[in-house]
């Protein structure tokens, strides 16, 4: 580990006063390793930091990209646990690539699983300050990121793309705040247990569908947006808050803003399936041009008092939500780390 610092060390000096002084400064000592597109880090690609955690890490890795848009399809695999990657900036830092599902590579074809631009597979992992990104266009569905790992952390983070922007494949959590997220259909769909906080969700086509949700009949929490802001394109209306991919669909919008742009019905069912019937679709306390709940679908809820006090993060992440694939309680204290309390500082 100590020849990391020592790079990094002689990559600042080098750099001399670059655009990612600021931050970089005063994240050193907690830095791992540096990528610049330039060469004037550790190593010119995210992939190739990636490669250097070590399998089964146990210490906190931390990678810091300077701006500049890095075209790679990058995977984090399970093995390489514990890291950070933190962005000079949310909109300088761009990981992008142009995979989409039917698209063929070297004789195989890209599915919506393979089309990602970054696949978050590893447990604890942190990103801050970064941009999400596939730019195959309106093409059908080309995933941004695809998250499959446990306890994963997203703060001041932005996702863009079309179609399944951000897919939650896998069984586990992921906690984001103060994201932003957009899309045209299902942008947000998987079956993954998914935090929502303070983060805002913008709309690019009509008559579509935000989310699309595959939660597992015995899990209790699928998606549970708080305090969030829904939000479209110009000339963009009637788009749902969501369709049931699967049944048991669970998604929850709790105190949040809701603009013009939504549909009176607020959900939708998926055409040509029955998952409706099963499924969980609610709000609580919304407000916004959109909020009318007057129109609501009959199958959808409006939660009470008592049974909004059950969504609270310690309840929706904790073991019981999930027993089969939740090892633990989790409470995602991002206050208790001095990347994000460095991070808020500079923002501020």
């Amino acid at each position: 580990m100590k020849k990391f610092a020592i790079i990094i060390l002689i990559g600042v000096a080098l750099n001399g006063c670059t655009n990612s002084q600021s931050l970089e400064q005063k994240l050193l000592k907690h830095i791992t390793l540096v990528v610049s597109k330039d060469g004037t880090g550790t190593v010119a690609t995210v992939q190739e930091a990636i490669d250097m955690v070590p399998e089964n890490n146990t210490e906190r890795f931390v990678i810091f990209i300077r701006n500049g848009e890095y075209k790679e399809k990058i995977v984090l695999p399970r093995a390489k646990t514990n890291v950070t990657m933190i962005g000079e900036s949310a909109e300088g830092v761009i990981l992008t690539y142009d995979d989409y599902s039917g698209k063929v590579v070297e004789g195989d074809t890209i599915t919506t699983y393979t089309s990602h631009s970054f696949a978050a597979d590893a447990d604890d992992f942190v990103a801050m300050n970064i941009t999400f990104a596939n730019s195959a266009g309106p093409v059908g569905q080309a995933v941004a990121i695809r998250t499959t790992g446990d306890r994963q952390i997203f703060y001041n983070c932005r996702f863009i793309g079309h179609q399944d922007t951000y897919y939650t494949q896998g069984h586990y959590r992921n906690y984001l705040k103060n994201c932003f997220i957009e899309g045209t259909t299902d942008y947000i769909f998987g079956r993954s247990t998914v935090v929502f906080d303070s983060c805002h969700i913008n709309s690019l086509k009509t008559g579509s569908y935000i989310t699309a949700a595959s939660t597992e009949q015995d899990v209790k929490f699928g998606y549970v947006f708080f305090n969030c802001r829904f939000t479209a394109a110009p000339g963009i209306e009637r788009v749902s808050h969501g369709r049931p991919w699967r049944p048991f669909a669970r998604t929850v919008i709790i105190n949040s803003f809701l603009d013009g742009f939504v549909n009176p019905e607020g959900w939708s069912i998926w055409r040509g399936r029955e998952n409706h019937h099963d499924c969980y679709y609610a709000e609580y306390q919304n407000y916004g041009p959109g909020a009318d709940i007057s129109n609501r679908i009959h199958w959808s809820h409006q939660l009470t008092e008592a049974e909004r006090e059950v969504y609270t993060i310690q309840n929706i992440f904790a073991k019981s939500t999930s027993p089969e694939y939740f090892e633990d309680d989790w409470i995602p204290n991002l206050e208790a780390d001095p990347i994000y309390s460095i991070l808020i500082s500079n923002l501020n």
